[in-house]
């Protein structure tokens, strides 16, 4: 049950990440599932990532582009309805779940802060992207190009057909490079849009996964090629300082 991992993030002794795969089981308690098989699934995640299930954060998604920043009241019993979420807090674990959507980590080393994003069509219409690094900045004194973003796996423009009037909204937004017209279909690139807001914005470091979860259905789940099915995640968490011990 191997945990996927970032090839940017995954050199940083004090912080651990995570994407999860069907494997790790269905993370979403919206979709129908046992609530209790939902639970154990966490458990054993958290168990396997050594942190604690009750400190994770997880989001109420609802396809915006709202940030919040973690406070104490946030808990795993008290997810907040947004689609980003940041925090300097020790170990505290966040997590963004998708089925088709972008899951994005991002890592800010020099202040040691932590975010991750929900990034649909409507959020990466509205540059989620954007409105998480500006939380870095304005909240957390981060500096844009000292911000480390990693992409996980997500649907690709073949299996994503959109309906013309998505084309149309596209077109006013200036969006419209990314979306391929085959045969009067209209196929939306999300993320060429999500590479092109990192670049506009002064990420230099990041990666963007060209794993598609609606062509491999028998590693992700994808609402697009199942219907009705669980959620993958990704997850960060900064980790206690080393102890040093004096000899």
């Amino acid at each position: 049950m191997q945990l996927l991992q970032s090839p940017l993030l995954q050199n940083f002794s004090n912080l651990s990440h995570c994407f999860t795969s069907k494997k790790h089981g269905n993370l979403a308690f919206h979709v129908n599932d046992n609530i209790q098989n939902v639970i154990t699934n966490h458990k054993l995640l958290a168990l396997k990532c050594k942190f604690k299930r009750s400190k994770l954060i997880y989001m109420r998604q609802i396809h915006s582009n709202y940030v919040h920043t973690i406070t104490d009241g946030d808990n795993f019993d008290t997810p907040p309805i947004c689609d980003a979420i940041i925090t300097n807090k020790i170990n505290t674990p966040l997590m963004v779940m998708v089925a088709d959507c972008s899951p994005i980590l991002f890592y800010d080393d020099k202040q040691k802060v932590i975010a991750v994003a929900h990034s649909g069509r409507a959020g990466t219409f509205n540059n989620i992207i954007q409105e998480t690094l500006k939380s870095f900045t304005n909240n957390f004194n981060s500096k844009v190009e000292d911000i480390i973003v990693s992409i996980g796996a997500s649907i690709s423009q073949e299996c994503y057909e959109v309906g013309r009037e998505i084309y149309d909204e596209a077109k006013k937004l200036n969006l419209d490079y990314a979306i391929n017209i085959i045969d009067e279909k209209y196929y939306l690139d999300i993320r060429a849009i999500l590479k092109k807001q990192l670049l506009n914005a002064g990420v230099t470091k990041f990666e963007i996964s060209d794993e598609c979860n609606c062509c491999l259905k028998e590693k992700y789940y994808s609402y697009r090629g199942e219907g009705e099915t669980g959620r993958f995640a990704g997850v960060i968490v900064l980790k206690s300082p080393a102890k040093i011990i004096n000899v």
